[in-house]
């Protein structure tokens, strides 16, 4: 029996999560967003929050405010982050930059296991991931080889090679649940049971997977987790970032940066650091507490939404997002750079053109005076199309699909000078 072929409007009327489109600031209705993979919208209630933020805790109750609210402010929104990895409140914090908490916990973890000397990764890795690790290497007194698996096609990790190569001389196995070009989505389970059966830890950087697909740090058995809360948590542009630690490991390992705050007592003033116990022991210094605060609405919405619910959406968006690049797409010399089974996607569709960078431009600048729609490139030819389940709509991606169509075919992207801004 053939599909029956729904409307963008017939499948936005029946969305069981359209209603949290109003709950972000969309003050251009003729704008099409597809970038939440770069940086979420702003929830409504940020503005809000924020106001009372500077306002009354920080105009107001000054100094007090640490004794109010801010001194529990990681550990309290940490619990929030946690009910949507699968772990348990006191194993996440709130604190520092994804890159700063990935050092810690990779050196961390090459200290426990300092027989062993080498960091797996993949290609499919974010850079910036890479360089954090290649910055281990040059630092640890003891030898650290960063070992990186090449992708055949820079779409998937062999799942298979990668846990062969999983040895006895492996401390760390550390991947981005989600990766960063094409959204493959690993099998974290399957990865972190044979990290474990060669005596390796298991690090992931959920910074492409949280607030889009459902994660299970528990259910996993993961050591150890990093992630950033600007993307599908929507927190803002470089908002604080979030760790999470097995609670069994949080007392066995050691924080590299010995800060104030992450002392047993951070008033006492004493000379000789005594590292807290749990989860704190990984802060370094005062928490960023309007970049804190903010963070909190977005998480509130997706618990609202529910994971599993988020998860249904994008699904079912970003197969008919890649339904539209077969027919329409496709024969003007798109290829798709995702996988094609939504099992192994995460929320963003990646595909590939030899005119990537310009269409991009014209999609975000049109000179035509056409719509303007923002997705984000990345080198050297794709075109990332990021579905926010929370904000974007159906009719958003039809559109962009047909916009990029009528880019092409009109020769629009022509008209574009290639010149490439510091942000892409």
């Amino acid at each position: 029996m053939q599909k029956r072929s729904f409307s963008p409007v017939e499948l936005d009327a029946a969305d069981p999560l359209r209603s949290f489109r109003s709950e972000f600031v969309i003050n251009d209705p003729d704008l099409i967003y597809l970038d939440g993979n770069s940086l979420g919208r702003l929830p409504v209630r940020t503005a809000s929050l924020m106001r009372q933020a500077v306002e009354q805790e920080w105009g107001v109750r000054l100094i007090r405010g640490w004794n109010e609210e801010w001194m529990a402010l990681s550990e309290r929104i940490g619990g929030k982050i946690a009910r949507l990895i699968g772990a348990e409140p006191d194993e996440v914090i709130l604190t520092d930059s994804t890159s700063v908490n990935l050092f810690k916990l990779a050196f961390a973890a090459m200290k426990y296991q300092a027989d062993r000397d080498i960091i797996l990764t993949d290609s499919l890795n974010f850079p910036s991931d890479l360089y954090v690790f290649q910055g281990l290497d040059a630092i640890l007194t003891n030898a650290c080889f960063v070992d990186v698996l090449k992708s055949d096609d820079d779409i998937i990790t062999n799942e298979e090679f990668l846990l062969d190569r999983i040895g006895k001389e492996t401390a760390l196995v550390a991947l981005s649940h989600v990766a960063y070009k094409s959204a493959f989505l690993y099998d974290m389970k399957r990865i972190t049971e044979g990290a474990h059966e060669q005596g390796a830890m298991a690090l992931w950087d959920l910074s492409h997977a949280v607030g889009a697909v459902p994660v299970d740090l528990n259910g996993a058995g993961a050591d150890l987790a990093v992630g950033c809360t600007y993307k599908y948590l929507n927190g803002g542009p470089g908002s604080v970032a979030f760790l999470y630690v097995r609670k069994d490991l949080q007392d066995k390992l050691i924080n590299p940066i010995w800060g104030w705050f992450a002392e047993q007592n951070p008033f006492e003033f004493t000379r000789e650091f005594r590292p807290a116990a749990g989860i704190r022991r990984f802060l370094v210094s005062s928490p960023p507490v309007l970049s804190a605060r903010a963070t909190e609405p977005g998480l509130d919405l997706l618990l609202e939404a529910g994971m599993d619910r988020v998860r249904t959406k994008s699904v079912a968006q970003t197969e008919y997002l890649i339904r539209l690049c077969d027919e329409y797409l496709a024969p003007l010399g798109f290829e798709l750079a995702s996988p094609r089974d939504s099992a192994i996607r995460g929320s963003h569709v990646s595909i590939r053109h030899l005119e990537a960078f310009r269409i991009n431009q014209a999609m975000i600048s049109p000179p035509d005076g056409a719509r303007q729609v923002i997705p984000d490139f990345r080198a050297p030819d794709l075109i990332r199309l990021g579905v926010a389940p929370l904000y974007n709509s159906f009719q958003d991606i039809y559109d962009t699909i047909h916009r990029i169509r009528q880019i092409v075919d009109g020769g629009i992207y022509q008209k574009m000078s290639g010149k490439r801004e510091v942000v892409t």
